[in-house]
């Protein structure tokens, strides 16, 4: 999926160029919220290397291969909650939605970030 001029895929209402988009040309993201949408919206267009790029290192898998994976429809994204426990520490609980093969499904997990030399990474999640 391509996004428009005018709509983010993370839902937020705002143009892909100054949502996501802007994360996914290199800028910093600056919490983990902005972080975490910006890696729905990776999903969503299949920017794999951004994905890995903004994962931990101690928990980063090699590849996600996602080329390979079935074909997934991203539905949507709704962020339930987001806390910063500290500087350096936040997690953000949200609801994603999606079908693979026509079969609706959805991911409620609450995700795990942590400031890693500067920037916020993705280290791991809990599915609900």
């Amino acid at each position: 999926m391509k996004p428009t001029p005018s709509d983010c895929p993370c839902g937020s209402g705002q143009p892909y160029a100054a949502c996501c988009g802007q994360y996914h040309r290199g800028n910093v993201a600056p919490d983990a919220q902005a972080l975490m949408r910006s890696r729905y919206s990776a999903y969503v267009l299949g920017l794999e290397l951004y994905l890995l790029a903004t994962w931990h290192p101690d928990t980063r898998p090699a590849a996600l291969d996602l080329e390979q994976d079935m074909p997934t429809k991203w539905l949507g994204l709704e962020v339930k909650r987001h806390e910063t426990s500290d500087a350096e520490h936040a997690s953000v609980e949200f609801v994603a939605r999606y079908k693979v093969n026509g079969k609706a499904y959805r991911l409620h997990e609450t995700s795990r970030f942590v400031r890693n030399q500067e920037q916020w990474v993705y280290v791991d999640g809990k599915i609900h």
